[in-house]
Parts: C-alpha cells; sequence; structure tokens
C-alpha cells in the first residue's frame, strides 16, 4: 500500500494541474481492473473506428455466408437517438453515443446480450448549420480501462470504461476558439502512447465570429492537432494551423518509428506522434468553400492514400522522414477519376483498393490497383456504401439499410449475399433500420453491429461452432 500512495498522489496533483493550468477540468478516481464480460471465446475487440489497426479490417474467420437458407440471426437491437456513428466495442462491452434533446448519452451495453451496464449524460445546446441532426459524428474510442468520446460540440470527455465515471473533461471549442465547421465535429481521436491526439483546429480570436459562409477567411492558431495527456487531460503538444476536417487521424510505422496521419481541411499533415515533430503536409482540398474531407487516410507500408470527392479526387504518396513523393494522383482537370472517396474509407486488400465513389447518389462501387490506380472494375448506379472487410468478403452496407456480402476479387464485382434491412419486419417485430445508414458496419467475436437513424443492431455473423483463430 505505501508503494501505490505516491503515485495515487502524484495522479492527483496532475489532475489538479490540469484544472488551474489547462482550463480542462478531471475528476480523479482509481483505475479498476476491467474484467472482460466475453463468452464466446474466439475474435478480437474492436475499440476504436475502422477497428484495430484502423482499416476497417477484421482478422476474423468463419462467417456465415448462405443468407439465402438462413439469415444471420439478430441477436439484439436497441432504439438510439441522433447521431451518425457507430460504436466501438472491449472487454465485452459495447459503447454507443447519441443525443436526446438537450443531452449528449453515452451507453454501455453487454456487447452480446445488449444489457445496459451503465449511461453517462452532458448537456449541449449544438446546432447543426445545414440542418443535419445533432447528435455525434465520431465513435468513441476505448483505451485500456478508459473510453473517449469527442462530441458534435467539440467537447471531450474520458471516462471509466468499468464505471462509466468522469475522469476528465475538455471544452475544446471554449478552449482553442474553434470557429464551427459545416457540420459540427466529426474527427475521431487517436492514441500513441500516453497520447490522446484530437484534430481541434482552433483560431485566433479576430476570426471566431466568422460564420461558416466565411469558412475560408479562418486562420488556424497552431491547434490543429491536440495531443492530451490520456490520463488526466493535460495539453503536451500543440501541431499545425490546419482547420479541422472530418478525416480521423490515422497511426502507423514506417522507417522504424511512429507516423501520425491527419487529412485536415486543407490537406494531409504527416508528424511524429511521439514528439509532434511535422515531416510534411500535402495540399489537397477541392478550391470549394463548401467541401468537406471525411475519408480517413489508407497507409499500407510506406505509402498513404487519400481521396476527396469535391474536386481533386484521389492521390497516392510514398513517405520517407521529413517528405514524400507522388505514386500517382488524379489530375485537376481529369474529368474520370481513379476515385472520388466521401463518407466511406476504402479498404485495401492484396494489392488492391474497394472503395464507394461519388458525393450523392447514383454513385459507384469500385476496385482498382493500389500501385497504379488502373480501374479493375466498377458498378454503377448504386447508394453511398460503406465497407468491412472479413474473411474474403466485404460486409457492405448502404444508405438505405440493404446489407450485402461481396466476395473480395478484383477480377469481378460478386455478389454473395443479401438482406435488406429497411424492409419492415426485417429485424422482427416490424423493426427495420432507417435512413440514412451512413456509418460502416463493425466486427467483433462473430458479432456484426450495424446502426441506421434510431436504431443499432447486433448480429451473429460468426456462429461459434465456426468460428477460427
Amino acid at each position: 500500500m505505501l508503494d501505490v500512495f505516491p503515485i495515487q498522489i502524484l495522479r492527483q496533483l496532475l489532475i489538479w494541474i490540469s484544472v488551474l493550468v489547462v482550463g480542462c477540468h478531471a475528476t480523479f478516481a482509481d483505475e479498476p481492473h476491467v474484467v472482460s464480460l466475453w463468452t464466446r471465446p474466439q475474435g478480437e475487440d474492436w475499440p476504436e473506428f475502422l477497428g484495430p489497426a484502423r482499416n476497417g479490417k477484421s482478422r476474423e474467420r468463419g462467417i456465415w455466408t448462405d443468407w439465402d437458407r438462413r439469415k444471420p440471426r439478430v441477436v439484439w437491437q436497441h432504439e438510439i437517438g441522433e447521431g451518425y456513428a457507430i460504436g466501438s466495442v472491449a472487454a465485452g462491452r459495447f459503447i454507443q453515443a447519441d443525443r436526446s434533446g438537450g443531452k449528449i448519452r453515452i451507453f454501455c451495453w453487454n456487447a452480446e446480450t445488449g444489457q445496459q451496464l451503465w449511461q453517462y449524460d452532458y448537456p449541449t445546446t449544438y446546432r447543426d448549420y445545414y440542418g443535419y441532426d445533432g447528435g455525434p459524428r465520431c465513435s468513441p474510442l476505448i483505451d485500456g480501462d478508459r473510453v473517449y468520446v469527442y462530441g458534435p460540440d467539440g467537447r471531450l470527455i474520458c471516462l471509466g470504461l468499468a464505471d462509466g465515471q468522469l475522469r476528465w473533461e475538455c471544452d475544446t471549442v471554449k478552449k482553442f476558439g474553434v470557429v464551427q465547421n459545416f457540420f459540427g465535429v466529426g474527427s475521431t481521436p487517436a492514441v500513441y502512447e500516453d497520447k490522446l491526439w484530437v484534430m481541434v483546429g482552433g483560431s485566433p480570436p479576430e476570426d471566431r465570429g466568422l460564420g461558416p459562409d466565411r469558412l475560408d477567411q479562418v486562420r488556424g492558431n497552431g491547434t490543429g492537432m491536440v495531443a492530451f495527456d490520456k490520463y488526466t487531460g493535460r495539453v503536451l503538444a500543440k501541431v499545425s494551423n490546419e482547420l479541422a476536417s472530418y478525416s480521423s487521424p490515422v497511426i502507423a510505422t514506417i522507417h522504424g518509428r511512429p507516423w501520425c496521419f491527419a487529412y485536415c481541411r486543407g490537406g494531409l499533415l504527416a508528424f511524429n506522434p511521439a514528439s509532434g515533430k511535422v515531416d510534411f503536409h500535402y495540399p489537397w482540398r477541392s478550391q470549394l468553400l463548401e467541401s468537406v474531407v471525411v475519408s480517413t487516410p489508407v497507409v499500407v507500408g510506406n505509402e498513404v492514400l487519400i481521396t476527396e470527392t469535391y474536386g481533386p479526387g484521389t492521390s497516392l504518396l510514398r513517405v520517407r522522414p521529413g517528405g514524400y513523393e507522388v505514386v500517382w494522383r488524379d489530375e485537376r482537370r481529369q474529368r474520370n477519376k481513379v476515385l472520388q472517396g466521401h463518407m466511406m474509407t476504402p479498404i485495401y486488400h492484396e494489392g488492391y483498393v474497394y472503395a464507394c465513389s461519388g458525393r450523392n447518389p447514383p454513385v459507384d462501387l469500385r476496385c482498382f490497383e493500389w500501385k497504379t490506380g488502373k480501374l479493375m472494375w466498377k458498378l454503377e448506379r448504386q447508394y453511398r456504401t460503406s465497407f468491412l472487410y472479413v474473411d474474403g468478403h466485404l460486409v457492405a452496407i448502404d444508405e438505405t439499410g440493404k446489407l450485402r456480402l461481396i466476395q473480395a476479387d478484383p477480377k469481378q464485382y460478386t455478389l454473395v449475399a443479401e438482406w435488406d434491412l429497411s424492409e419492415r419486419n426485417a429485424l422482427g417485430g416490424g423493426q427495420q433500420l432507417k435512413y440514412p445508414c451512413w456509418a460502416a458496419p463493425i466486427l467483433s467475436h462473430g458479432l456484426l453491429y450495424v446502426r441506421g437513424a434510431g436504431r443499432v443492431v447486433c448480429l451473429e455473423l460468426i456462429p461459434p461452432e465456426r468460428a477460427q483463430e
């Protein structure tokens, strides 16, 4: 007990300092050991946006493909409030955020049964300039015994995974002077060691009265990316004058050192997440004022692919410490772009990329070669679709609620199975998924989670008897 006491005192002192100096509010609590609730022995957690490697891919195997004979079993479902993001899963717990009236709510449910374990609420007055709903756009991030939630209003909170108790919080809009973007905050943070890297994009005081119709006049104040101490909320580093986008940062190891790639409003920012030292900034965005960046960078080896839908299209870079070279890119005046990715992050698999291209329906699904951008196949006149890769297949859900299983085959588009979850009674009891279904499906321990407006659903994609190591 004596050897633990000084550590507890030190942690409490750091929290007090964060309150007095940093301007973020924190509370002290012991860090409980989080006991896993899983009874399904095989599989892996999905603790953050786009999964453990933030690439939309699962390593699980044994998926059920004969949906004509039997659809995946509906395990549980919950009605939820406003928001577009799907939850995250760790230690047998599913964390989902939504909005109900003037509150942002964070739920913790048993990932297998849907039983509620705890709930945390905080008040919000956020309103969307364009009339979209006021709920969360970011997925919760689970790291060890902590949960981080970044709300549409810019409030960043840290909760205990086991008990839902507040560890610390920070109003990033107030603290860093963020001018509200078109659709609020939508970039899920990323953890590197003791740092929580958050896309903030604050501005100097004289720019804070500018609205979204003058966003092109808003300047940065050096808080494009901000590193918080993940335990206390203390600010550790600030990087770049970039403004925020809706793309989430990705952390990878290249050339034996860590890299963070953040596709901000003006282009791709590459820096060392350990030190905050910037390697380069690659300008890549539309000149249109009302344009946004959403798709997350795709990192394979020492190469990074970024894509947007309002103008430039797609570019593949090969990176090195301090710089980069362009492998290929869409030309600005090029009519037929390799890819114009919007809300969905492309999936890389064995030398090829599977993606949805286009801003508004009709869009198309396509496969192209990573190294060259050569188009392999294209399926036209589709709704906007998000992918999850698992066991040689793409689990695809379009914005209307149609769930499809597609062979991950660069030679041709091959539909294996489909299930229209938007049909009345598709989920039993007269229930169905409703538009918009903009969140990509996630998979953990054989359970597939999907969401649409007002509902999150858990389906059994890998029965226990089929699960493989």
